[in-house]
């Protein structure tokens, strides 16, 4: 070999010895992509149908921080959308890490990978999973006319240890028409009274109590006629509490079984009507309600300023939104859709989707 070939050789180990050292020294700088596929063990073997697909890029450095803020969305693909303009809200506001738990349905995984990968998102800590809808199978019934809350995404809510095992402390969930215009920290640490293992904002105080028809309680959406129900000795009248976002501690979780508890009553209200003939409705909140009484902490309702979506006429003033940490078009009218209320809140934080599948209605 002469001279000028083994300069070359040296000179290419050079290289890659400093590629090496440079991925050792500075991990930040090359995030890792793809989809990686997880075998499920343990008690919750047999949940996913063979093989669970995860598809994730963590920053290592920045995720084993003691201040990582833990979220869970979860969307079906109508509703696709409402997740990414959360998700940029939530980034756009946030002063600490946040590591987004993202649960879609299985046709929808490639889709989300590509709006995040391909938009400002892309250097945000994430993982996908497609939701089994086989876990609630047979285990839903709505009765009324809004048929939208018997979707199996609706309830993964429920599911939370179970599609994440690994998972453990604290992590909020937010329902998917949303948008959060503070710092996330703020609401994860806040503090959980003894014995309690969660916190909802209640419907009985602030605004929500004005905007509503409704008295915000119990027997709006709980059938007390039903004996299961009056064994419970829940009090008809005690203050509704709403669902579509929610602090809890994923050890609590597995350790009372909520899952389990959540399910009887899912379950149950098939064989018998327990819930969703009474004016609020059914869906998923009925049950947590149930499982829930006496059992969480009030939210600071600044945190969850909710019923956009229940009419399509202004609720609330501009200036009193503007101070809102979190924004829920709770009802039909979303914020995606032609008839919402204060559609341009959102539009600020919506992000086109790059194979146009999912496209906001506007008023022409």
């Amino acid at each position: 070999m002469g001279f000028c070939s083994t300069k070359k050789l040296f000179g290419l180990l050079a290289v890659v010895w400093l590629g090496i050292m440079c991925y050792l020294w500075f991990p930040n700088l090359f995030p890792v992509h793809g989809i990686l596929r997880e075998k499920q063990s343990g008690p919750d073997k047999g949940i996913f149908q063979a093989e669970a697909f995860q598809l994730a890029r963590f920053n290592k450095s920045k995720l084993a921080q003691a201040d990582v803020v833990h979220v869970c969305i979860t969307s079906d693909e109508n509703t696709i959308g409402g997740m990414i303009a959360l998700i940029n809200s939530i980034d756009q506001h946030a002063k600490h890490p946040v590591m987004f738990h993202l649960v879609v349905e299985e046709n929808s995984v490639g889709h989300l990978r590509t709006w995040i990968e391909n938009s400002r998102l892309h250097d945000i800590m994430y993982e996908i999973k497609p939701f089994p809808k086989e876990l609630v199978e047979g285990k839903i019934k709505v009765r009324g006319s809004r048929q939208e809350l018997a979707k199996p995404l609706n309830y993964a809510r429920y599911y939370i240890p179970q599609l994440f095992p690994d998972l453990s402390g604290r992590i909020i969930f937010i329902d998917d028409d949303c948008i959060v215009q503070g710092d996330l920290y703020d609401l994860y640490n806040m503090k959980l009274k003894p014995d309690h293992w969660a916190s909802f904002a209640e419907d009985c105080t602030g605004s929500a109590k004005r905007v509503t028809l409704m008295k915000n309680v119990y027997a709006d959406y709980i059938d007390f006629k039903n004996k299961h129900v009056q064994l419970l000795d829940i009090n008809p009248t005690a203050c509704s509490f709403n669902t579509g976002v929610y602090v809890t501690d994923i050890d609590l979780w597995r350790k009372y079984n909520i899952t389990q508890k959540l399910e009887y009553w899912l379950t149950l209200n098939t064989k018998e009507e327990v819930y969703g003939s009474e004016r609020g409705g059914g869906g998923s909140q009925p049950p947590m309600m149930l499982v829930f009484y006496n059992k969480y902490t009030a939210m600071d309702p600044i945190w969850h300023v909710r019923y956009l979506g229940w009419t399509r006429g202004t609720s609330y003033t501009s200036a009193f939104l503007k101070k809102a940490k979190l924004l829920h078009w709770n009802g039909q009218f979303k914020p995606w859709g032609r008839r919402s209320q204060h559609a341009e809140i959102w539009d600020r934080y919506f992000i086109e989707d790059p194979m146009g599948q999912f496209m906001p209605v506007r008023r022409s």
